[in-house]
């Protein structure tokens, strides 16, 4: 099965409610692919070598270093996952209907013939549920129009966010997408260490989350989950004084997450999509670096200064 974005509908329409059952079953099985890397790549600071990457035809692991460097890359277009080494070995495993436990074993088998060993942390995090990988024979749907359109959703989310963290010249995180909580993020840092964070977050040790927390930040992105079509959000860590009362044109805060949302539909019907999802992301981190009092003359920059062709 093969089919593109269509043109004339950029920005995908796409209930929560109406592709729960494939959206669990994917959480489930970018979480195992996710850990594989988890499981080889070096560590990076705030957790930034597990995530996964939004590509022209899905989610990619990139390249994971090692004895036989390899890929993983959950290909939307013809609905299967494919591995790729650098000894020119290729093993694909089919994204369809069937329960995690099978794509469980169907994936370690095929890292198994492409000649990667790997042993993860088989089960999930970050979700109140946590049933081992080997054992879920719960979660068994997957619909490949809607697995195509969120990946619709996520392109133009990436498209805007690396225009929006072009601006920032101070440390910054890639776009990345995070198989734990099943968002994609991209996170700017004021320079200064935060407070220890409390952790808390399901079938998840504190640690993990003192570490993604460790510095001061302002952290924006996309969840499909929640009401609607998902939500656009915004958070500071630690959250200064003033933040949830700063000034925002679109969107409001959320008393209840403790961060700004604006729901993905408000930005698909907009008359200019791009323009109002960057004018969110620009008020809310200035919430976070006006009230926060951060450096901004150190670390904010025009991208058009470094347009011009060198």
């Amino acid at each position: 099965m093969t089919s593109v974005l269509p043109a004339a509908d950029p920005w995908p329409a796409l209930r929560v409610q109406d592709w729960a059952d494939t959206r669990e079953t994917l959480h489930m099985w970018t979480q195992i692919v996710g850990k594989v890397r988890l499981a080889l790549a070096p560590m990076v600071n705030h957790w930034w070598q597990v995530p996964l990457y939004v590509s022209a035809r899905g989610l990619t692991t990139s390249a994971i270093p090692g004895r036989r460097t390899f890929d993983m890359e959950f290909d939307f277009v013809d609905h299967r996952l494919v591995l790729r080494t650098t000894t020119g070995a290729v093993e694909s495993v089919a994204l369809e209907a069937k329960p995690v436990a099978d794509f469980y074993r169907e994936t370690m088998d095929a890292l198994h013939r492409a000649g990667i060993d790997v042993t993860i942390l088989a089960r999930p995090v970050e979700v109140e549920e946590s049933i081992p990988f080997a054992e879920d024979r719960t979660h068994t749907s997957y619909d490949p129009g809607q697995a195509q359109a969120f990946w619709g959703q996520l392109v133009q989310a990436a498209r805007v966010l690396a225009e929006f963290r072009s601006r920032f010249v101070g440390k910054v995180s890639p776009v990345h997408f995070f198989w734990g909580g099943m968002d994609l993020a991209v996170t700017r840092f004021s320079g200064r260490t935060a407070p220890e964070h409390a952790g808390g977050a399901p079938n998840c040790a504190d640690w993990v989350m003192t570490e993604g927390y460790s510095h001061e930040l302002s952290s924006a992105g996309f969840w499909p989950g929640g009401d609607g079509e998902g939500m656009f959000y915004a958070y500071a860590y630690p959250e200064p004084p003033g933040f949830a009362d700063h000034p925002v044109p679109v969107g409001g805060y959320s008393r209840e997450w403790s961060q700004f949302l604006l729901p993905y539909e408000t930005v698909r019907t907009a008359a200019d999509p791009d323009a109002l999802l960057l004018d969110f992301l620009q008020a809310t981190y200035e919430a976070a670096a006006v009230n926060g009092d951060w450096d901004r003359a150190a670390l904010e920059d025009d991208p058009a200064r470094r347009a011009a062709p060198r």
